[in-house]
């Protein structure tokens, strides 16, 4: 299937790592002219070199903290100035911790706020002129499963994933006859770098890939999902066979919704009632 994406230009936020690389790869392999930026600028590098490796088109890296909106702002003019266009907004990154919602003080959720819900707030509003310039645009934010159901563990990420549902939703009915579409990617526990972190935080290195592997014994497909297959779901929101495709939550979650509520073996089911864990230490 041809996705329409051959010289279109994509920037992807958090594209350094896990499915934002993903999500570059996936894009630079259709023929999108890629911009990465991430934080970290070692991995912002070998991210370039993985993407330039597949790439049919130009690709771009630039180290940038999406919570500093002048960074934000001076880094989507240098990609518009380099490439004389933008097209695709893929925003990922951003990871609250974890606990119910009684675990957290206000500071913690204002934090959250910042660091979650605002920087995706400010590239999109950054972008879209340039994508209205072009006449033809997509936005896609990459949240988690809560920003569609909700885990009682993931207080923070429901709080934070809903708002950026409710943004979107907002900005694709403003939006939609300028030629711009605007969709919320909802994936549940993939294995990235992050959530193979967790999984050794959790067990010692000989059982590390058991506990991987009963992360995913609650869904449909028995396992827990593949940055690549996220990717492929992301590169389809952004082509041009998905233009009447708007404002939507594309839930991907391997069938886990369907099989009812989630079970104790979820690293942040323990957490329920216990101690938030801080930054770094979830997927959601």
């Amino acid at each position: 299937m041809d996705l329409g994406l051959r010289n279109k230009v994509a920037l992807v936020a958090g594209g350094s790592s896990g499915i934002g690389l993903a999500t570059a790869l996936e894009l630079a392999a259709e023929g999108a002219h890629v911009a990465l930026g991430a934080r970290d600028p070692g991995r912002l590098a070998a991210a370039e070199v993985a993407v330039k490796n597949v790439a049919r088109g130009r690709v771009h890296a630039t180290s940038v903290d999406i919570t500093d909106g002048a960074a934000v702002r001076r880094w989507i003019d240098e990609v518009v100035a380099a490439f004389g266009a933008l097209h695709i907004v893929v925003v990922s990154g951003g990871t609250p911790p974890t606990g119910n919602a009684a675990t957290f003080e206000v500071a913690d959720y204002r934090a959250a706020v910042d660091g979650v819900l605002l920087p995706a707030v400010e590239v999109a509003l950054t972008a879209l002129p340039h994508l209205r310039n072009a006449g033809w645009g997509r936005l896609l934010f990459v949240a988690s499963e809560t920003a569609s159901v909700p885990i009682s563990g993931l207080a923070m990420s429901g709080v934070t994933r809903a708002a950026v549902v409710r943004f979107a939703q907002s900005l694709a009915a403003a939006v939609g006859r300028d030629g711009v579409t605007v969709n919320v990617l909802a994936p549940s526990a993939t294995r990235t770098p992050l959530l193979e972190r967790v999984a050794g935080q959790q067990a010692t290195d000989d059982d590390r890939e058991a506990r991987l592997a009963a992360m995913g014994t609650h869904t449909a497909v028995g396992r827990i999902a593949r940055p690549d297959e996220m990717a492929a779901v992301a590169a389809f929101l952004v082509s041009e066979r998905a233009s009447y495709l708007t404002g939507t939550v594309q839930l991907v979650d391997g069938g886990a919704s369907v099989l009812g509520p989630t079970s104790s073996h979820l690293p942040w089911e323990a957490e329920v009632s216990g101690t938030a864990k801080r930054e770094g230490s979830t997927t959601c």
